[in-house]
């Protein structure tokens, strides 16, 4: 309970923040101290933590279905709809990619405990990230009126930093990890990790919805709250997938749209008042909507 008030405090602080006076460039030096260092550390405590199974394949699958999903059911429904192609780029890259770092590794913490973090960081990493690194530049650059070449793909994923920190780990468990003093610190790296980002996601948030966007938006977040994670659980009860991994998937798949999706967008020109706003509003709702996902989950 203490980290999920921990969640809402952050926000809460970062939100208030924003509105008073604050050092210039605060977000961008803190989101830069989280990119480079906290979640890279974390990334790299989990995977060396991590016992591997083939289960854990599912959580990472999960999150290209959600995205494949948003991807189909966004594209038919702006279609029918009427809806401009930035409408439909940004809902796709925001109701298909969900918050499962910055937000949904404080979530999972608050509601499995520490020792679900790793299998929330393989659904982070080897599925939201990706997805973002390869489809969701495609998708950016093609609702956008451009052409995005494979090498300009693998440099922008070879670059992020976790996705190296991901790389190192799985290179150091074939050759007996590193000492317990080292595990310690990036332990103690990784911590800063939720309170930073949420303060930083805080000071960002914005509410208030455009009129022409609010029926879009209702229609992604109906996707990315309710439909995308009942997708996956249906999917993990028809494969008999086990529940220590199959809940994390449903729980990941139910996070809010991705602030980094609602970056790329606005970067495209795709609907960025859109973008923005049903990521902040995604988010809010989130806090309720997951624990209510853990609470179904567990009767």
């Amino acid at each position: 309970m203490s980290a999920l008030w921990l969640v809402i405090i952050c926000l809460g602080a970062g939100a208030l923040a924003a509105r008073f006076h604050h050092p210039e460039g605060l977000a961008a030096g803190l989101n830069w101290w989280v990119l480079h260092v906290a979640l890279p550390a974390l990334v790299l405590q989990q995977i060396l933590l991590l016992q591997w199974s083939h289960e854990l394949l599912f959580p990472a699958v999960a999150m290209w279905l959600v995205f494949a999903g948003a991807w189909l059911l966004i594209n038919l429904l702006g279609r029918s709809l009427g809806w401009t192609r930035g409408q439909i780029g940004a809902l796709v890259l925001t109701a298909g990619l969900g918050n499962t770092s910055f937000v949904g590794y404080p979530l999972i913490e608050a509601l499995r405990g520490t020792e679900a973090l790793g299998v929330a960081v393989i659904a982070d990493q080897m599925g939201s990230f990706l997805v973002l690194s390869s489809l969701g530049v495609i998708v950016a650059a093609v609702y956008a009126g451009q052409r995005v070449s494979a090498m300009d793909l693998l440099r922008r994923v070879a670059m992020f930093p976790a996705f190296f920190a991901l790389l190192l780990a799985l290179i150091l468990r074939q050759t007996g990890g590193l000492p317990g003093v080292l595990m310690e610190v990036l332990g103690r790296l990784g911590q800063t990790l939720t309170p930073l980002a949420l303060f930083t996601v805080g000071m960002q948030l914005r509410l208030s919805a455009v009129r022409h966007d609010l029926v879009p938006m209702l229609y992604g977040l109906g996707w990315k709250l309710l439909l995308a994670p009942l997708m996956i659980a249906g999917l993990a009860i028809a494969m008999g997938a086990q529940p220590a991994t199959a809940d994390i998937a449903v729980l990941q798949a139910a996070m809010a749209p991705m602030i980094t999706a609602g970056i790329l967008a606005q970067q495209h020109g795709l609907a960025p008042a859109l973008a923005n706003r049903i990521v902040g509003i995604g988010l809010l709702l989130s806090l309720l909507t997951v624990p209510l996902a853990d609470y179904l989950l567990r009767l």
